[in-house]
């Protein structure tokens, strides 16, 4: 058996296939609605965050569970023309996790989806040792499989970093045993208890060395040893927000590969996640190296 190739980041956590309808808008009790488009790309925020990378000119492995199933299947194609290393997954009899996301004209979406309880890797699925990895970026949707790599990641001095989208199980077993907690609005918000954007990410003090939070149209806040900082998003109108985040953590990993400054990490990385606002579809829009490097000229 061949060597598995290093790689800037492995991502860890959920896929699943995202089905997009476009309507007017979100549908009410007992209400029948057409859309006015449909499409279907792979999801999850790990493996949106694998795409982003290899899309930006990186390289990254994604870990996580897919079933032995058309969609399954759908989302090994798209890992493979986008180059993202596929040779870690954990494949099962379960069906792949799907999302039925509705996305109205102003960007905003409500998403429900399926994931069966089985849909999971095991814990010894992959290790570092056996999958180098310069970063290391889990989503939380792999709780015991993501906490034994973040051990073994400390002990071979590799960062780790939480893309904290909602507080659950996995977020609150991991949220304070990384290097870079990122999360989202929606997470500060409910640990916190606070609207304002500074307040709530005080309130996450000393949960991780650097520590930031994404409000959307409000940009990124963030905290490290010198105190707390602001990096406005870009003016855009967005078509769909449908993985924004995913994107920007996708991008902040590789920028923490790369040994980017973290003032110009966390600006390519918004610029990343503007890009995809522009287009449907979380995957699909994803942008390349080119289109974000053109946007923070």
């Amino acid at each position: 058996m061949s060597t598995p190739t290093p790689v800037d980041v492995l991502c860890v956590g959920y896929a699943c296939v995202d089905i997009n309808f476009n309507a007017a808008h979100h549908p009410t009790a007992d209400e029948k609605l057409r859309a006015t488009s449909m499409h279907t790309c792979g999801g999850g925020p790990a493996a949106n965050a694998a795409v982003t990378i290899a899309r930006l000119g990186g390289s990254a492995r994604f870990c996580g569970y897919l079933g032995n199933d058309a969609f399954g299947e759908a989302n090994l194609r798209e890992f493979a023309n986008d180059g993202v290393h596929a040779d870690a997954l954990h494949r099962g009899d379960a069906p792949t996790p799907v999302a039925a996301v509705t996305i109205k004209p102003n960007g905003e979406r409500s998403i429900i989806d399926y994931r069966s309880p089985s849909a999971i890797a095991a814990e010894d699925t992959i290790s570092l040792a056996k999958f180098p990895a310069k970063v290391l970026l889990i989503d939380g949707h792999q709780p015991l499989l993501s906490l034994a790599l973040i051990e073994e990641a400390r002990a071979l001095g590799i960062p780790s970093i939480l893309d904290a989208g909602s507080i659950n199980d996995g977020t609150q077993l991991l949220y304070n045993k990384v290097d870079y907690l990122i999360t989202s609005e929606k997470f500060a918000k409910h640990y916190s208890g606070e609207d304002d954007p500074r307040t709530a990410l005080a309130a996450l003090d000393g949960a991780a060395p650097l520590i930031a939070s994404t409000w959307g149209a409000d940009g990124v806040y963030w905290q490290d040893e010198y105190g707390q900082h602001h990096t406005p998003a870009f003016d855009i109108e967005a078509v769909d927000t449908t993985g924004a985040g995913d994107a920007f953590h996708g991008a902040f990993a590789l920028g923490i590969a790369e040994g980017l400054k973290t003032k110009q990490n966390m600006r390519r990385a918004c610029a990343t996640g503007a890009l995809t606002c522009l287009r449907a579809g979380a995957r699909s829009a994803l942008p390349t190296g080119k289109a974000v490097d053109a946007l923070c000229q």
